[in-house]
Protein backbone atom coordinates (compact mmCIF):
# COMPACT_ATOMS: atom_id res chain seq x y z
CA UNK A 1 0.00 0.00 0.00
CA UNK A 2 1.59 3.15 -1.25
CA UNK A 3 1.91 5.82 2.17
CA UNK A 4 -0.03 8.72 2.17
CA UNK A 5 1.85 12.07 2.23
CA UNK A 6 0.58 14.03 4.51
CA UNK A 7 1.44 17.93 4.96
CA UNK A 8 0.26 19.63 8.65
CA UNK A 9 0.29 22.93 8.05
CA UNK A 10 1.62 24.90 11.41
CA UNK A 11 2.98 21.52 11.91
CA UNK A 12 5.47 22.95 14.69
CA UNK A 13 2.89 24.96 15.92
CA UNK A 14 0.88 25.02 19.60
CA UNK A 15 -1.80 22.28 17.72
CA UNK A 16 0.19 20.69 14.53
CA UNK A 17 2.81 19.57 16.35
CA UNK A 18 0.95 17.21 18.36
CA UNK A 19 -0.44 16.27 15.43
CA UNK A 20 2.88 15.17 13.66
CA UNK A 21 3.67 13.38 17.06
CA UNK A 22 0.86 11.45 17.01
CA UNK A 23 0.92 10.22 13.27
CA UNK A 24 4.60 9.81 13.61
CA UNK A 25 4.79 7.98 16.93
CA UNK A 26 1.79 5.66 16.07
CA UNK A 27 3.70 2.22 14.30
CA UNK A 28 0.51 1.08 12.25
CA UNK A 29 0.37 4.56 11.08
CA UNK A 30 3.83 5.78 10.55
CA UNK A 31 4.25 2.98 7.92
CA UNK A 32 0.94 4.33 6.13
CA UNK A 33 1.89 8.27 6.06
CA UNK A 34 4.75 9.88 4.43
CA UNK A 35 4.57 12.95 6.73
CA UNK A 36 5.51 16.78 5.86
CA UNK A 37 6.12 19.39 8.58
CA UNK A 38 4.83 22.07 6.99
CA UNK A 39 5.42 25.91 7.77
CA UNK A 40 7.00 29.84 6.86
CA UNK A 41 10.28 28.80 8.93
CA UNK A 42 12.13 26.36 7.40
CA UNK A 43 14.26 25.75 10.55
CA UNK A 44 11.90 24.91 12.93
CA UNK A 45 9.53 23.04 10.17
CA UNK A 46 13.24 20.33 10.06
CA UNK A 47 13.96 20.75 13.51
CA UNK A 48 10.31 18.93 14.47
CA UNK A 49 10.80 16.60 11.87
CA UNK A 50 14.32 15.77 13.12
CA UNK A 51 12.94 14.12 16.18
CA UNK A 52 10.23 12.26 14.59
CA UNK A 53 12.00 9.87 12.57
CA UNK A 54 10.04 7.41 9.95
CA UNK A 55 11.04 9.64 7.11
CA UNK A 56 9.59 12.94 8.32
CA UNK A 57 9.88 16.01 6.61
CA UNK A 58 10.31 19.83 7.01
CA UNK A 59 8.66 22.16 4.34
CA UNK A 60 8.79 25.75 4.35
CA UNK A 61 5.39 26.62 3.23
CA UNK A 62 3.48 30.18 3.49
CA UNK A 63 -0.12 29.19 2.21
CA UNK A 64 -1.04 32.39 1.33
CA UNK A 65 2.11 32.94 -1.14
CA UNK A 66 0.51 32.22 -4.71
CA UNK A 67 0.99 28.60 -6.29
CA UNK A 68 -0.21 26.23 -3.40
CA UNK A 69 -1.91 23.99 -5.31
CA UNK A 70 1.28 23.60 -7.40
CA UNK A 71 3.38 22.93 -4.86
CA UNK A 72 0.94 20.12 -3.29
CA UNK A 73 1.29 18.50 -6.58
CA UNK A 74 4.85 18.42 -6.64
CA UNK A 75 5.40 17.10 -3.35
CA UNK A 76 3.13 14.15 -4.04
CA UNK A 77 0.53 15.92 -1.27
CA UNK A 78 -2.41 13.22 -0.90
CA UNK A 79 -3.77 14.82 2.89
CA UNK A 80 -3.32 18.39 4.30
CA UNK A 81 -4.16 19.23 8.25
CA UNK A 82 -4.72 22.72 8.17
CA UNK A 83 -3.90 23.83 11.66
CA UNK A 84 -2.60 27.37 10.91
CA UNK A 85 -4.91 29.48 12.65
CA UNK A 86 -6.73 31.83 14.00
CA UNK A 87 -9.55 30.64 11.07
CA UNK A 88 -11.99 33.66 11.84
CA UNK A 89 -10.29 35.67 9.56
CA UNK A 90 -9.25 33.39 6.62
CA UNK A 91 -10.74 32.30 3.38
CA UNK A 92 -10.79 29.10 1.53
CA UNK A 93 -7.85 29.22 -0.26
CA UNK A 94 -6.07 26.11 1.22
CA UNK A 95 -8.72 24.01 0.75
CA UNK A 96 -9.52 24.97 -2.96
CA UNK A 97 -5.53 24.54 -3.42
CA UNK A 98 -6.16 20.71 -1.91
CA UNK A 99 -9.26 20.15 -4.30
CA UNK A 100 -7.32 21.81 -7.02
CA UNK A 101 -4.27 19.52 -6.33
CA UNK A 102 -6.28 16.22 -5.92
CA UNK A 103 -5.42 16.33 -1.97
CA UNK A 104 -8.04 15.38 0.95
CA UNK A 105 -8.32 18.47 3.27
CA UNK A 106 -9.15 18.30 6.93
CA UNK A 107 -8.99 21.29 9.05
CA UNK A 108 -8.93 22.12 12.91
CA UNK A 109 -11.06 25.36 12.35
CA UNK A 110 -13.21 26.64 15.19
CA UNK A 111 -14.19 30.29 13.20
CA UNK A 112 -18.42 29.89 13.31
CA UNK A 113 -18.51 31.16 9.34
CA UNK A 114 -15.94 29.23 8.40
CA UNK A 115 -16.67 26.00 9.82
CA UNK A 116 -20.65 26.59 9.09
CA UNK A 117 -20.33 28.24 5.21
CA UNK A 118 -17.46 25.72 4.39
CA UNK A 119 -20.03 22.74 3.10
CA UNK A 120 -21.72 24.98 0.53
CA UNK A 121 -18.58 26.79 -0.06
CA UNK A 122 -16.17 23.49 -1.02
CA UNK A 123 -18.36 20.70 -1.67
CA UNK A 124 -18.29 20.59 -5.41
CA UNK A 125 -14.48 21.40 -6.08
CA UNK A 126 -14.27 17.83 -3.72
CA UNK A 127 -16.89 16.24 -5.04
CA UNK A 128 -15.43 16.67 -8.82
CA UNK A 129 -11.85 15.54 -7.35
CA UNK A 130 -13.76 12.82 -5.77
CA UNK A 131 -11.69 14.07 -2.61
CA UNK A 132 -12.75 14.14 1.52
CA UNK A 133 -12.65 17.87 2.93
CA UNK A 134 -13.89 17.68 6.49
CA UNK A 135 -13.70 21.30 8.74
CA UNK A 136 -13.60 21.61 12.31
CA UNK A 137 -11.99 18.32 13.15
CA UNK A 138 -11.34 19.35 16.53
CA UNK A 139 -13.40 19.25 20.06
CA UNK A 140 -16.03 21.12 18.28
CA UNK A 141 -17.78 20.05 16.46
CA UNK A 142 -16.48 16.42 16.17
CA UNK A 143 -16.10 15.36 19.67
CA UNK A 144 -19.06 17.80 21.18
CA UNK A 145 -20.96 16.07 18.56
CA UNK A 146 -20.18 12.45 19.27
CA UNK A 147 -21.02 13.00 23.04
CA UNK A 148 -24.55 14.06 22.29
CA UNK A 149 -25.01 11.50 19.58
CA UNK A 150 -23.75 9.15 22.58
CA UNK A 151 -25.56 10.93 25.87
CA UNK A 152 -29.09 11.25 23.34
CA UNK A 153 -29.02 7.98 21.45
CA UNK A 154 -32.48 6.80 21.30
CA UNK A 155 -34.02 10.06 22.57
CA UNK A 156 -37.66 10.86 21.60
CA UNK A 157 -36.54 14.85 21.49
CA UNK A 158 -33.71 17.23 22.63
CA UNK A 159 -34.31 20.13 24.12
CA UNK A 160 -31.18 21.88 25.59
CA UNK A 161 -27.33 20.86 24.95
CA UNK A 162 -24.84 23.20 27.46
CA UNK A 163 -21.63 22.33 26.85
CA UNK A 164 -18.92 24.25 28.47
CA UNK A 165 -14.59 24.04 27.87
CA UNK A 166 -12.29 24.70 31.06
CA UNK A 167 -8.71 24.83 29.65
CA UNK A 168 -6.62 24.30 32.47
CA UNK A 169 -4.64 27.61 33.65
CA UNK A 170 -1.06 26.27 33.29
CA UNK A 171 -1.86 23.75 29.79
CA UNK A 172 -0.19 25.76 26.61
CA UNK A 173 -1.47 28.62 25.19
CA UNK A 174 -1.20 29.35 21.61
CA UNK A 175 -1.14 33.22 20.05
CA UNK A 176 -3.40 32.32 16.97
CA UNK A 177 -6.08 30.40 19.86
CA UNK A 178 -5.96 33.96 21.76
CA UNK A 179 -6.42 36.14 18.57
CA UNK A 180 -9.52 34.09 17.45
CA UNK A 181 -10.96 34.31 21.14
CA UNK A 182 -10.21 38.04 21.22
CA UNK A 183 -11.59 38.27 17.73
CA UNK A 184 -15.09 38.09 19.13
CA UNK A 185 -15.00 39.31 22.82
CA UNK A 186 -17.51 41.80 23.28
CA UNK A 187 -19.43 41.33 19.83
CA UNK A 188 -23.19 40.22 20.18
CA UNK A 189 -23.49 36.37 19.01
CA UNK A 190 -26.30 34.64 18.06
CA UNK A 191 -27.51 32.13 20.35
CA UNK A 192 -30.70 29.56 20.24
CA UNK A 193 -32.27 29.95 23.41
CA UNK A 194 -35.80 30.32 24.61
CA UNK A 195 -36.74 28.53 21.33
CA UNK A 196 -35.24 31.84 19.18
CA UNK A 197 -31.98 33.29 18.24
CA UNK A 198 -31.19 35.51 20.61
CA UNK A 199 -27.93 38.06 20.88
CA UNK A 200 -25.39 37.56 23.70
CA UNK A 201 -22.01 39.26 23.68
CA UNK A 202 -18.52 36.75 23.40
CA UNK A 203 -17.16 36.43 27.15
CA UNK A 204 -19.30 39.00 29.02
CA UNK A 205 -21.54 38.22 31.99
CA UNK A 206 -20.07 34.91 32.98
CA UNK A 207 -22.02 32.64 34.72
CA UNK A 208 -21.36 29.55 37.65
CA UNK A 209 -20.64 25.95 36.25
CA UNK A 210 -20.02 22.86 37.49
CA UNK A 211 -18.21 20.16 36.88
CA UNK A 212 -17.89 16.49 38.08
CA UNK A 213 -13.99 16.51 38.85
CA UNK A 214 -13.21 20.08 38.23
CA UNK A 215 -13.69 22.60 40.52
CA UNK A 216 -16.86 25.13 39.65
CA UNK A 217 -15.87 27.52 37.35
CA UNK A 218 -17.33 31.08 35.83
CA UNK A 219 -18.19 30.42 32.05
CA UNK A 220 -18.99 32.82 29.59
CA UNK A 221 -20.50 32.38 26.19
CA UNK A 222 -18.12 31.90 22.77
CA UNK A 223 -18.73 31.82 19.19
CA UNK A 224 -18.81 28.49 18.44
CA UNK A 225 -19.95 26.31 14.97
CA UNK A 226 -21.72 24.30 17.34
CA UNK A 227 -24.12 27.22 18.51
CA UNK A 228 -25.61 27.58 14.50
CA UNK A 229 -25.14 23.78 13.55
CA UNK A 230 -26.59 21.76 16.62
CA UNK A 231 -30.02 23.65 16.72
CA UNK A 232 -31.20 22.50 13.07
CA UNK A 233 -29.00 18.80 13.15
CA UNK A 234 -30.89 18.06 16.51
CA UNK A 235 -33.79 20.08 16.74
CA UNK A 236 -33.19 21.24 20.06
CA UNK A 237 -36.07 23.11 21.22
CA UNK A 238 -35.17 25.30 23.74
CA UNK A 239 -31.43 26.02 23.44
CA UNK A 240 -27.88 25.49 22.62
CA UNK A 241 -25.41 27.13 24.74
CA UNK A 242 -21.19 27.04 24.71
CA UNK A 243 -19.02 28.87 27.60
CA UNK A 244 -15.09 28.70 27.93
CA UNK A 245 -14.71 28.44 31.90
CA UNK A 246 -10.83 29.77 32.57
CA UNK A 247 -8.96 28.68 35.75
CA UNK A 248 -8.36 31.49 37.33
CA UNK A 249 -11.42 33.81 38.14
CA UNK A 250 -9.56 36.63 37.64
CA UNK A 251 -8.63 35.72 34.07
CA UNK A 252 -11.84 35.20 33.28
CA UNK A 253 -13.49 38.97 34.65
CA UNK A 254 -10.29 40.23 32.46
CA UNK A 255 -12.10 38.81 29.27
CA UNK A 256 -15.12 40.05 30.23
CA UNK A 257 -13.97 43.35 31.11
CA UNK A 258 -12.36 43.41 27.48
CA UNK A 259 -15.78 42.76 26.13
CA UNK A 260 -17.16 45.11 27.93
CA UNK A 261 -14.75 47.73 26.46
CA UNK A 262 -15.37 46.58 23.11
CA UNK A 263 -19.18 47.01 23.67
CA UNK A 264 -18.44 50.67 24.62
CA UNK A 265 -16.51 51.35 21.61
CA UNK A 266 -12.86 51.86 23.93
CA UNK A 267 -11.43 49.13 22.55
CA UNK A 268 -12.62 48.13 18.79
CA UNK A 269 -10.12 45.53 17.86
CA UNK A 270 -9.31 43.43 21.16
CA UNK A 271 -7.32 40.68 18.89
CA UNK A 272 -4.44 42.89 18.72
CA UNK A 273 -4.02 42.30 22.48
CA UNK A 274 -3.18 38.36 21.61
CA UNK A 275 0.51 38.94 21.39
CA UNK A 276 1.03 40.66 24.38
CA UNK A 277 -1.74 38.21 26.29
CA UNK A 278 0.39 35.32 25.09
CA UNK A 279 3.58 36.49 26.26
CA UNK A 280 2.31 37.59 30.24
CA UNK A 281 -0.41 34.98 30.41
CA UNK A 282 1.80 33.07 32.57
CA UNK A 283 2.17 35.40 35.64
CA UNK A 284 -1.44 33.89 36.66
CA UNK A 285 0.01 30.49 36.00
CA UNK A 286 0.65 29.90 39.93
CA UNK A 287 -2.62 30.24 40.97
CA UNK A 288 -3.67 27.74 39.08
CA UNK A 289 -2.90 23.81 38.12
CA UNK A 290 -2.49 21.05 35.34
CA UNK A 291 -6.20 20.27 35.20
CA UNK A 292 -8.73 21.05 32.76
CA UNK A 293 -12.10 19.42 31.55
CA UNK A 294 -14.82 19.57 29.66
CA UNK A 295 -18.78 19.25 30.14
CA UNK A 296 -21.63 18.84 28.29
CA UNK A 297 -25.28 18.32 29.62
CA UNK A 298 -28.17 17.35 26.97
CA UNK A 299 -31.96 17.37 28.62
CA UNK A 300 -35.17 16.19 26.91
CA UNK A 301 -37.26 13.56 26.71
CA UNK A 302 -36.23 10.19 26.42
CA UNK A 303 -37.08 6.45 24.94
CA UNK A 304 -40.07 5.96 26.54
CA UNK A 305 -41.11 8.98 26.66
CA UNK A 306 -39.49 10.01 30.01
CA UNK A 307 -37.60 13.43 31.08
CA UNK A 308 -34.09 12.81 30.93
CA UNK A 309 -31.17 15.01 31.64
CA UNK A 310 -27.53 13.47 31.03
CA UNK A 311 -23.71 14.86 31.61
CA UNK A 312 -20.94 14.20 30.05
CA UNK A 313 -17.80 14.84 31.36
CA UNK A 314 -13.61 14.83 31.05
CA UNK A 315 -10.51 15.64 32.84
CA UNK A 316 -7.46 16.59 31.49
CA UNK A 317 -4.45 16.06 33.87
CA UNK A 318 -0.81 17.18 33.51
CA UNK A 319 -1.28 19.73 31.07
CA UNK A 320 -2.62 17.40 28.68
CA UNK A 321 -5.52 19.35 28.20
CA UNK A 322 -4.87 20.69 24.38
CA UNK A 323 -4.27 17.20 23.03
CA UNK A 324 -7.97 16.81 23.04
CA UNK A 325 -8.23 19.61 20.16
CA UNK A 326 -6.27 17.56 17.98
CA UNK A 327 -7.92 13.74 18.25
CA UNK A 328 -10.31 14.09 15.89
CA UNK A 329 -7.97 15.24 13.25
CA UNK A 330 -5.75 12.41 14.18
CA UNK A 331 -8.46 9.90 14.00
CA UNK A 332 -9.43 11.20 10.41
CA UNK A 333 -5.44 11.20 9.39
CA UNK A 334 -6.00 7.53 10.41
CA UNK A 335 -8.63 6.44 8.60
CA UNK A 336 -7.58 8.09 5.24
CA UNK A 337 -3.99 6.76 5.86
CA UNK A 338 -5.21 3.46 6.14
CA UNK A 339 -7.32 3.08 2.83
CA UNK A 340 -11.09 3.62 4.78
CA UNK A 341 -12.64 5.82 2.69
CA UNK A 342 -14.79 9.28 3.99
CA UNK A 343 -17.73 10.61 2.55
CA UNK A 344 -16.49 12.73 -0.79
CA UNK A 345 -17.18 16.15 -1.14
CA UNK A 346 -16.64 19.08 1.70
CA UNK A 347 -18.40 18.60 4.78
CA UNK A 348 -18.67 19.48 9.06
CA UNK A 349 -17.26 17.12 11.51
CA UNK A 350 -20.80 16.80 13.20
CA UNK A 351 -21.51 13.28 13.44
CA UNK A 352 -18.60 11.88 11.54
CA UNK A 353 -17.07 10.10 14.37
CA UNK A 354 -18.57 8.15 17.34
CA UNK A 355 -17.44 8.57 20.71
CA UNK A 356 -16.12 5.31 20.95
CA UNK A 357 -13.38 6.40 18.25
CA UNK A 358 -12.39 8.85 20.74
CA UNK A 359 -11.94 6.38 23.88
CA UNK A 360 -8.59 5.14 22.69
CA UNK A 361 -7.12 8.81 23.02
CA UNK A 362 -8.12 9.45 25.87
CA UNK A 363 -6.86 6.42 27.47
CA UNK A 364 -3.47 7.49 25.64
CA UNK A 365 -3.35 10.32 27.98
CA UNK A 366 -4.87 9.02 31.12
CA UNK A 367 -7.65 11.64 30.88
CA UNK A 368 -11.03 10.44 32.86
CA UNK A 369 -14.68 10.34 31.48
CA UNK A 370 -17.43 10.22 33.18
CA UNK A 371 -21.60 9.80 32.38
CA UNK A 372 -23.69 11.48 35.01
CA UNK A 373 -27.57 11.63 35.31
CA UNK A 374 -28.88 14.42 36.84
CA UNK A 375 -32.16 15.31 37.98
CA UNK A 376 -34.52 15.66 35.35
CA UNK A 377 -36.01 19.14 34.61
CA UNK A 378 -39.56 19.62 35.71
Amino acid sequence: MTALTTLVLGGYGNFGARICRALAGDPATARHVALLVAGRDAARAQALAGTLGHGARGVALDHQAPGLAATLRQWGVGLVIHTAGPFQAQGYGVARAAAEAGAHYVDLADGRRFVCDFPAAMHDPFTAAQRTAVTGASTVPALSSAVIDHLCAGWQRIDSIDICIAPAQRAPRGQATLAAVLSYCGLPIPVWEGGRWQPRRGWAQPSRVQFHRLRPRLGAVCDIPDLEIFPAHYQAADRVTFRAALEVGLAQRTFAAIAALRGWGILPRPEMLAGLMHHTGGVLDFLGTPLGGMVVRAAGTGAQGQPCRRAWHIAADHDHGPEIPCMAAILLARRLAAGHPLPTGAHTSTGLLPLEAFAPEFARWGMQTDVVEEPAPP
